[in-house]
Parts: structure tokens; C-alpha cells; sequence
């Protein structure tokens, strides 16, 4: 009776420690299946498809691009929105994108983490795979003056306004990059995906979060104001006029590549543009 009793006592102390111990486990197992299906499938989103594959368009997983002309990449440049360069260069980019959306952080190259659970296609070369993120060398020639850049917002997967409004913030003080390279990393996918999620209230631990890259009390009080809250729509709304469904989507030029393309893909077009 006494070992019984004993071992009824341990019983009734082990199972608050194995129900626990039960739902961390499925909480984590949660998480990484999620993260996977949003990768391996896309997200949709207002009855949007998160451009995942690169070749969407081509695959017939998305509706066909819209056809967009030279002058409307250039009325781009009239707009107010992240910009650098202007509508008189030969090179044309525009990302449309959400910093909280899977395949734009794999497109930005900044989160190899995330490139290498997409599959190998999309590996990046600096870990022995093939992909070459567009959003990097498109940067590499605006910084040499051979192109012009454009960057607006739609809600490709639903966690990226409070990140763009820092984006917005950032650039007012001309450190749009330094605030993009930091939220396009694992951490800042996390952040977005997990703590912040759209949350106004949220706007200390983003800001904390991008100190590196911007004053974080300047980045706060510039959350905190609402001012960028209506600068979402606009932007939105031009990316609906130009036709992107999904995110990410790039225009070199008038070519639209509607999705996480290698940019080996868009070369061609890049190098004709510059001919």
C-alpha cells in the first residue's frame, strides 16, 4: 500500500509537468508547420496571392500580370512614395512589398534562414545554392547611379503595416536601407509575424528593435503620430492601379515579374534597359 501510495503522489506531481511539457511542444510544432505552409504554399490575403514561386504568372498559379507601360513605371516617380532617383534614368525598379511577407524576405536576400526552408531554389549562393536576391542587386546599382528605385506597400501577407510605417518614418531620415535590412532579417520576420502584428501599441518594441538603424525615440514619437496612416492606402491603391496582386512584384522597367524571382531571370531585361 505504502509504494501504491507513493507512487500515486509521484503520478499526480508528473502530470502538470507532462501536460505542460504537451502543449509547448504543439505550440512549437505550430509554429514551424505554419511557417512552412505559408512558404511552400503562399498566403492570400484581400483576395491576394503572396507571389512565393518566382514563375507564378507562368504557372498559372496566379492570374497573368497586367501590362504595364514605360509611362506608367515613370508616373511612379511623380508619387509620394520611397524613392530614390528619379523617372530620367535608363534602369527603372519597383518593388511592391510587405516586410512581414515570407517571399519578400526572400527576395531581400537578408534572411537565409528563411531562403533555405523555401527549398533550394531558393538557396542563396553564399550558402551553395543558386538564388541571387533581386532586392540586392538592385540596390548595388542605385548606389552606383545606374538606376532609380521605387518602393510601395500592399498587404501581401497581413503583418507589415506597423514595419512599413517604420520604413516611411526611416526614410524621412534617409535611413530607409539601414531600417530595411534590419526588419528583412529572421529576427525581424519574427518580430513582425509574432509580436508586433499591426499592433499601434507594439511601437516600442519596433522601435527598440531598429535602434540600430534609426533614433529610437525620434522612430516612436514618428509611430506613435498616425502621420503614415493614411500613406498606406496610397500606396496600396497604386499598387492595385499597376496591376500586383501579390507580393513581392518588381517592375524592371516595364517588365513585371510577379514574384521571388532570381534575378539571373530579370538580367536580360536590366541589361537591355541599360544598353
Amino acid at each position: 500500500m505504502a509504494a501504491s501510495k507513493k507512487t500515486s503522489n509521484f503520478l499526480e506531481k508528473l502530470t502538470p509537468i507532462l501536460l505542460i511539457a504537451t502543449i509547448a511542444l504543439a505550440f512549437i510544432v505550430g509554429n514551424l508547420w505554419e511557417k512552412v505552409n505559408r512558404l511552400e504554399g503562399g498566403t492570400s490575403v484581400a483576395g491576394q496571392t503572396t507571389g512565393g514561386t518566382g514563375d507564378q504568372a507562368q504557372t498559372g498559379t496566379a492570374p497573368a500580370p497586367k501590362q504595364v507601360a514605360l509611362d506608367d513605371i515613370k508616373a511612379v516617380f511623380q508619387k509620394d512614395v520611397i524613392k530614390f532617383g528619379d523617372a530620367n534614368a535608363k534602369l527603372l525598379f519597383v518593388e511592391v512589398a510587405d516586410p512581414s511577407c515570407p517571399y519578400c524576405h526572400i527576395a531581400a536576400g537578408l534572411n537565409p534562414e528563411l531562403n533555405s526552408s523555401a527549398g533550394d531554389r531558393f538557396k542563396l549562393v553564399t550558402d551553395g545554392g543558386t538564388y541571387v536576391a533581386p532586392v540586392i542587386e538592385m540596390k548595388k546599382l542605385v548606389d552606383q547611379g545606374k538606376a532609380s528605385f521605387a518602393y510601395i506597400y500592399t498587404p501581401g501577407h497581413g503583418n507589415g503595416e506597423m514595419g512599413t510605417k517604420a520604413l516611411y518614418c526611416a526614410q524621412e531620415k534617409g535611413k530607409f536601407w539601414e531600417a530595411h535590412d534590419t526588419l528583412m532579417t529572421n529576427k525581424g520576420y519574427d518580430l513582425l509575424n509574432n509580436t508586433v502584428k499591426n499592433d499601434k501599441a507594439k511601437s516600442g518594441e519596433l522601435s527598440s528593435f531598429l535602434a540600430s538603424a534609426i533614433d529610437s525615440s525620434f522612430l516612436k514619437s514618428c509611430l506613435d503620430s498616425g502621420k503614415y496612416d493614411g500613406r498606406l492606402q496610397s500606396d496600396i491603391a497604386l499598387a492595385q492601379e499597376l496591376g500586383v496582386r501579390g507580393t513581392p512584384g518588381f517592375f524592371v522597367n516595364d517588365k513585371n515579374f510577379a514574384g521571388a524571382y532570381n534575378y539571373k531571370d530579370m538580367e536580360p531585361a536590366v541589361n537591355e534597359a541599360l544598353k
